[in-house]
């Protein structure tokens, strides 16, 4: 089976109904399927629907960004940060110059004691999406070698 590039149009709501994201008033959002490029819960759906094709989505944490993994909220000395550091709750870095090293946001700022968390931020969160398709055609073999789509046309960006 050859692989498609699917294009959709999303808005992403959690469980109380409060937006968090949406494509709508810009382009959709294009993906090659089998790349990994979106939550597995999400593309498990999509890959069936037709161009046109408008459906509610619910994908569980665990096909989203997974569960909470509490090894993951590590408390650590003020004094492993540079001393003059402002660190407030909400901020994100990385330990290493790694791309694939988790982001860490700070979730709590003691006076000697800091509370980082490396899980995603919508990890343990069930994620409620309202989709259309817009976009089906296969997959150039330029986009496969790539591991990802070119635009709704096949046209490339490098």
């Amino acid at each position: 089976m050859s692989r498609r590039v699917i294009g959709f149009h999303y808005t992403l709501t959690d469980k109380a109904g409060t937006q968090i994201d949406s494509s709508i008033g810009d382009e959709p959002l294009i993906f090659l399927e089998q790349s990994h490029q979106i939550i597995p819960g999400l593309e498990k759906v999509l890959v069936l629907l037709n161009v046109g094709d408008k459906r509610k989505i619910e994908v569980k944490a665990a096909d989203a960004y997974g569960e909470i993994n509490q090894e993951l909220v590590i408390k650590v000395k003020r004094t492993q940060f540079p001393p003059d550091a402002q660190l407030q709750v909400g901020d994100q870095f990385q330990v290493n110059e790694d791309a694939h090293s988790p982001v860490f946001t700070i979730t709590h700022v003691g006076a000697d004691e800091v509370t980082v968390d490396g899980n995603h931020p919508m990890a343990g969160k069930d994620l409620f999406f309202d989709v259309e398709i817009t976009t089906l055609r296969p997959a150039t073999q330029e986009e496969v070698a790539h591991g990802h789509a070119h635009g709704a046309h096949g046209h490339g960006h490098h």
